[in-house]
């Protein structure tokens, strides 16, 4: 049976690392279209957009890899049926659960893969390819790091440790030295609003002035600090929750908890997160059904395109569920999960009744 399970994992894989590597290239083409409508913009050129979009695409790779598998299962299978090796493994007393059992297995090192690309790829992708963005539009890219940002400007430097609900800066320092280099003022606030002209209202302001070798130190509930970062450079720092390592954000969203401040968006992009390895699940077993039932027979044109249609159906639903949930306030983890459990349900429901017919 190991051996089977091999051949089987073997034979679908290809066929999965073949239909990402096509929805990724198409996706990815895709995106390339879009991002020449910013060439001409500052030095933005199509070598940068090329750029961006390469930097990207793992994020896309992981979109795609729940209908990949879906696909690929359907191409593989399917071709072991056409060439009737599936008669012949249960000629051999091999069920339609264990061959299902060896796409499940098959997805468990791909669920594994899609967390650590998810965790260590696509977050650095992401902010190198809005650095390129930034410097391409001529703009100083600040410097971003684990613990926010820091960007300089006539000698004075920002940190930004974190964006709170609604991308709102909170945690900032303000260091602003003399022309000798010595340190002039020290101003720490606990987040800003940023106005329509750039304009930052410091909200929970200490401020302490260095005079001779004095401080003097003030609070303030408010401060108006004409910011030097520009409105671009701050939507390029903004990383979006989908981006965001999944541990990081899984912390991120339990801080925000701890402090009584929302977080619905972060919590549904969260749970979304873990819903990709369940999904990939019900795909993979999805596939059976239509390879062992009425559809054996048919090309692998007709599968593809069956398989294509529960693909597209499956995430504009998955997307439907999401913008519900976030507008009614539904439970986050119910609400992201809800789609990947009925997927599974669903193939469970069709392999049985699958098995009941072929006996």
């Amino acid at each position: 049976m190991n051996l089977l399970d091999h051949y089987i994992s073997a034979t679908v894989l290809r066929g999965f690392l073949l239909i990402v590597a096509v929805l990724t290239v198409l996706f990815s083409l895709l995106a390339f279209v879009e991002q020449l409508g910013f060439v001409g913009q500052g030095h933005y050129s199509a070598k940068d957009a090329l750029l961006c979009v390469l930097l990207t695409a793992p994020y896309r790779v992981v979109q795609i890899t729940p209908v990949a598998m879906l696909l690929g299962a359907l191409l593989a299978l399917g071709g072991l049926a056409r060439n009737s090796e599936l008669i012949a493994f249960r000629a051999l007393g091999v069920s339609e659960t264990q061959i299902v059992g060896a796409l499940m297995k098959l997805a468990v090192p791909i669920a594994v893969a899609l967390f650590l690309i998810a965790q260590f790829v696509i977050p650095p992708g992401q902010l190198m390819a809005q650095h390129v963005q930034a410097a391409a539009s001529g703009e100083e890219a600040p410097l971003r790091s684990a613990g926010g940002f820091w960007v300089e400007h006539d000698r004075q430097y920002l940190n930004v440790q974190r964006f709170g609900y609604g991308n709102v800066p909170e945690s900032i320092d303000i260091y602003t030295f003399n022309d000798d280099g010595s340190l002039n003022s020290y101003t720490h606030a606990k987040r800003a609003e940023v106005e329509p002209d750039g304009t930052w209202m410091l909200i929970g302001v200490l401020q302490k002035t260095v005079d001779a070798t004095h401080f003097t130190t003030i609070t303030l509930d408010a401060l108006p600090w004409p910011s030097f970062i520009s409105s671009h450079q701050l939507r390029l720092l903004m990383l979006p929750p989908e981006m965001m390592p999944p541990i990081a954000l899984y912390r991120y969203i339990g801080e925000r908890k701890r402090l009584d401040q929302q977080a619905q968006r972060d919590e549904l992009t969260f749970w979304t997160m873990v819903s990709v390895p369940l999904s990939l699940f019900g795909m993979a077993m999805i596939a059976a059904p239509f390879v062992f039932g009425v559809q054996r027979m048919q090309g692998a044109g007709r599968q593809l395109l069956i398989g294509a249609l529960l693909g597209i159906g499956f995430q504009v639903g998955q997307q439907v569920i999401f913008y519900l949930g976030l507008r009614l306030s539904l439970n986050p983890a119910i609400t992201a999960l809800a789609p990947s459990v009925a997927l599974i349900g669903c193939a469970a429901y069709l392999i049985r009744r699958m098995q009941v017919e072929l006996k």
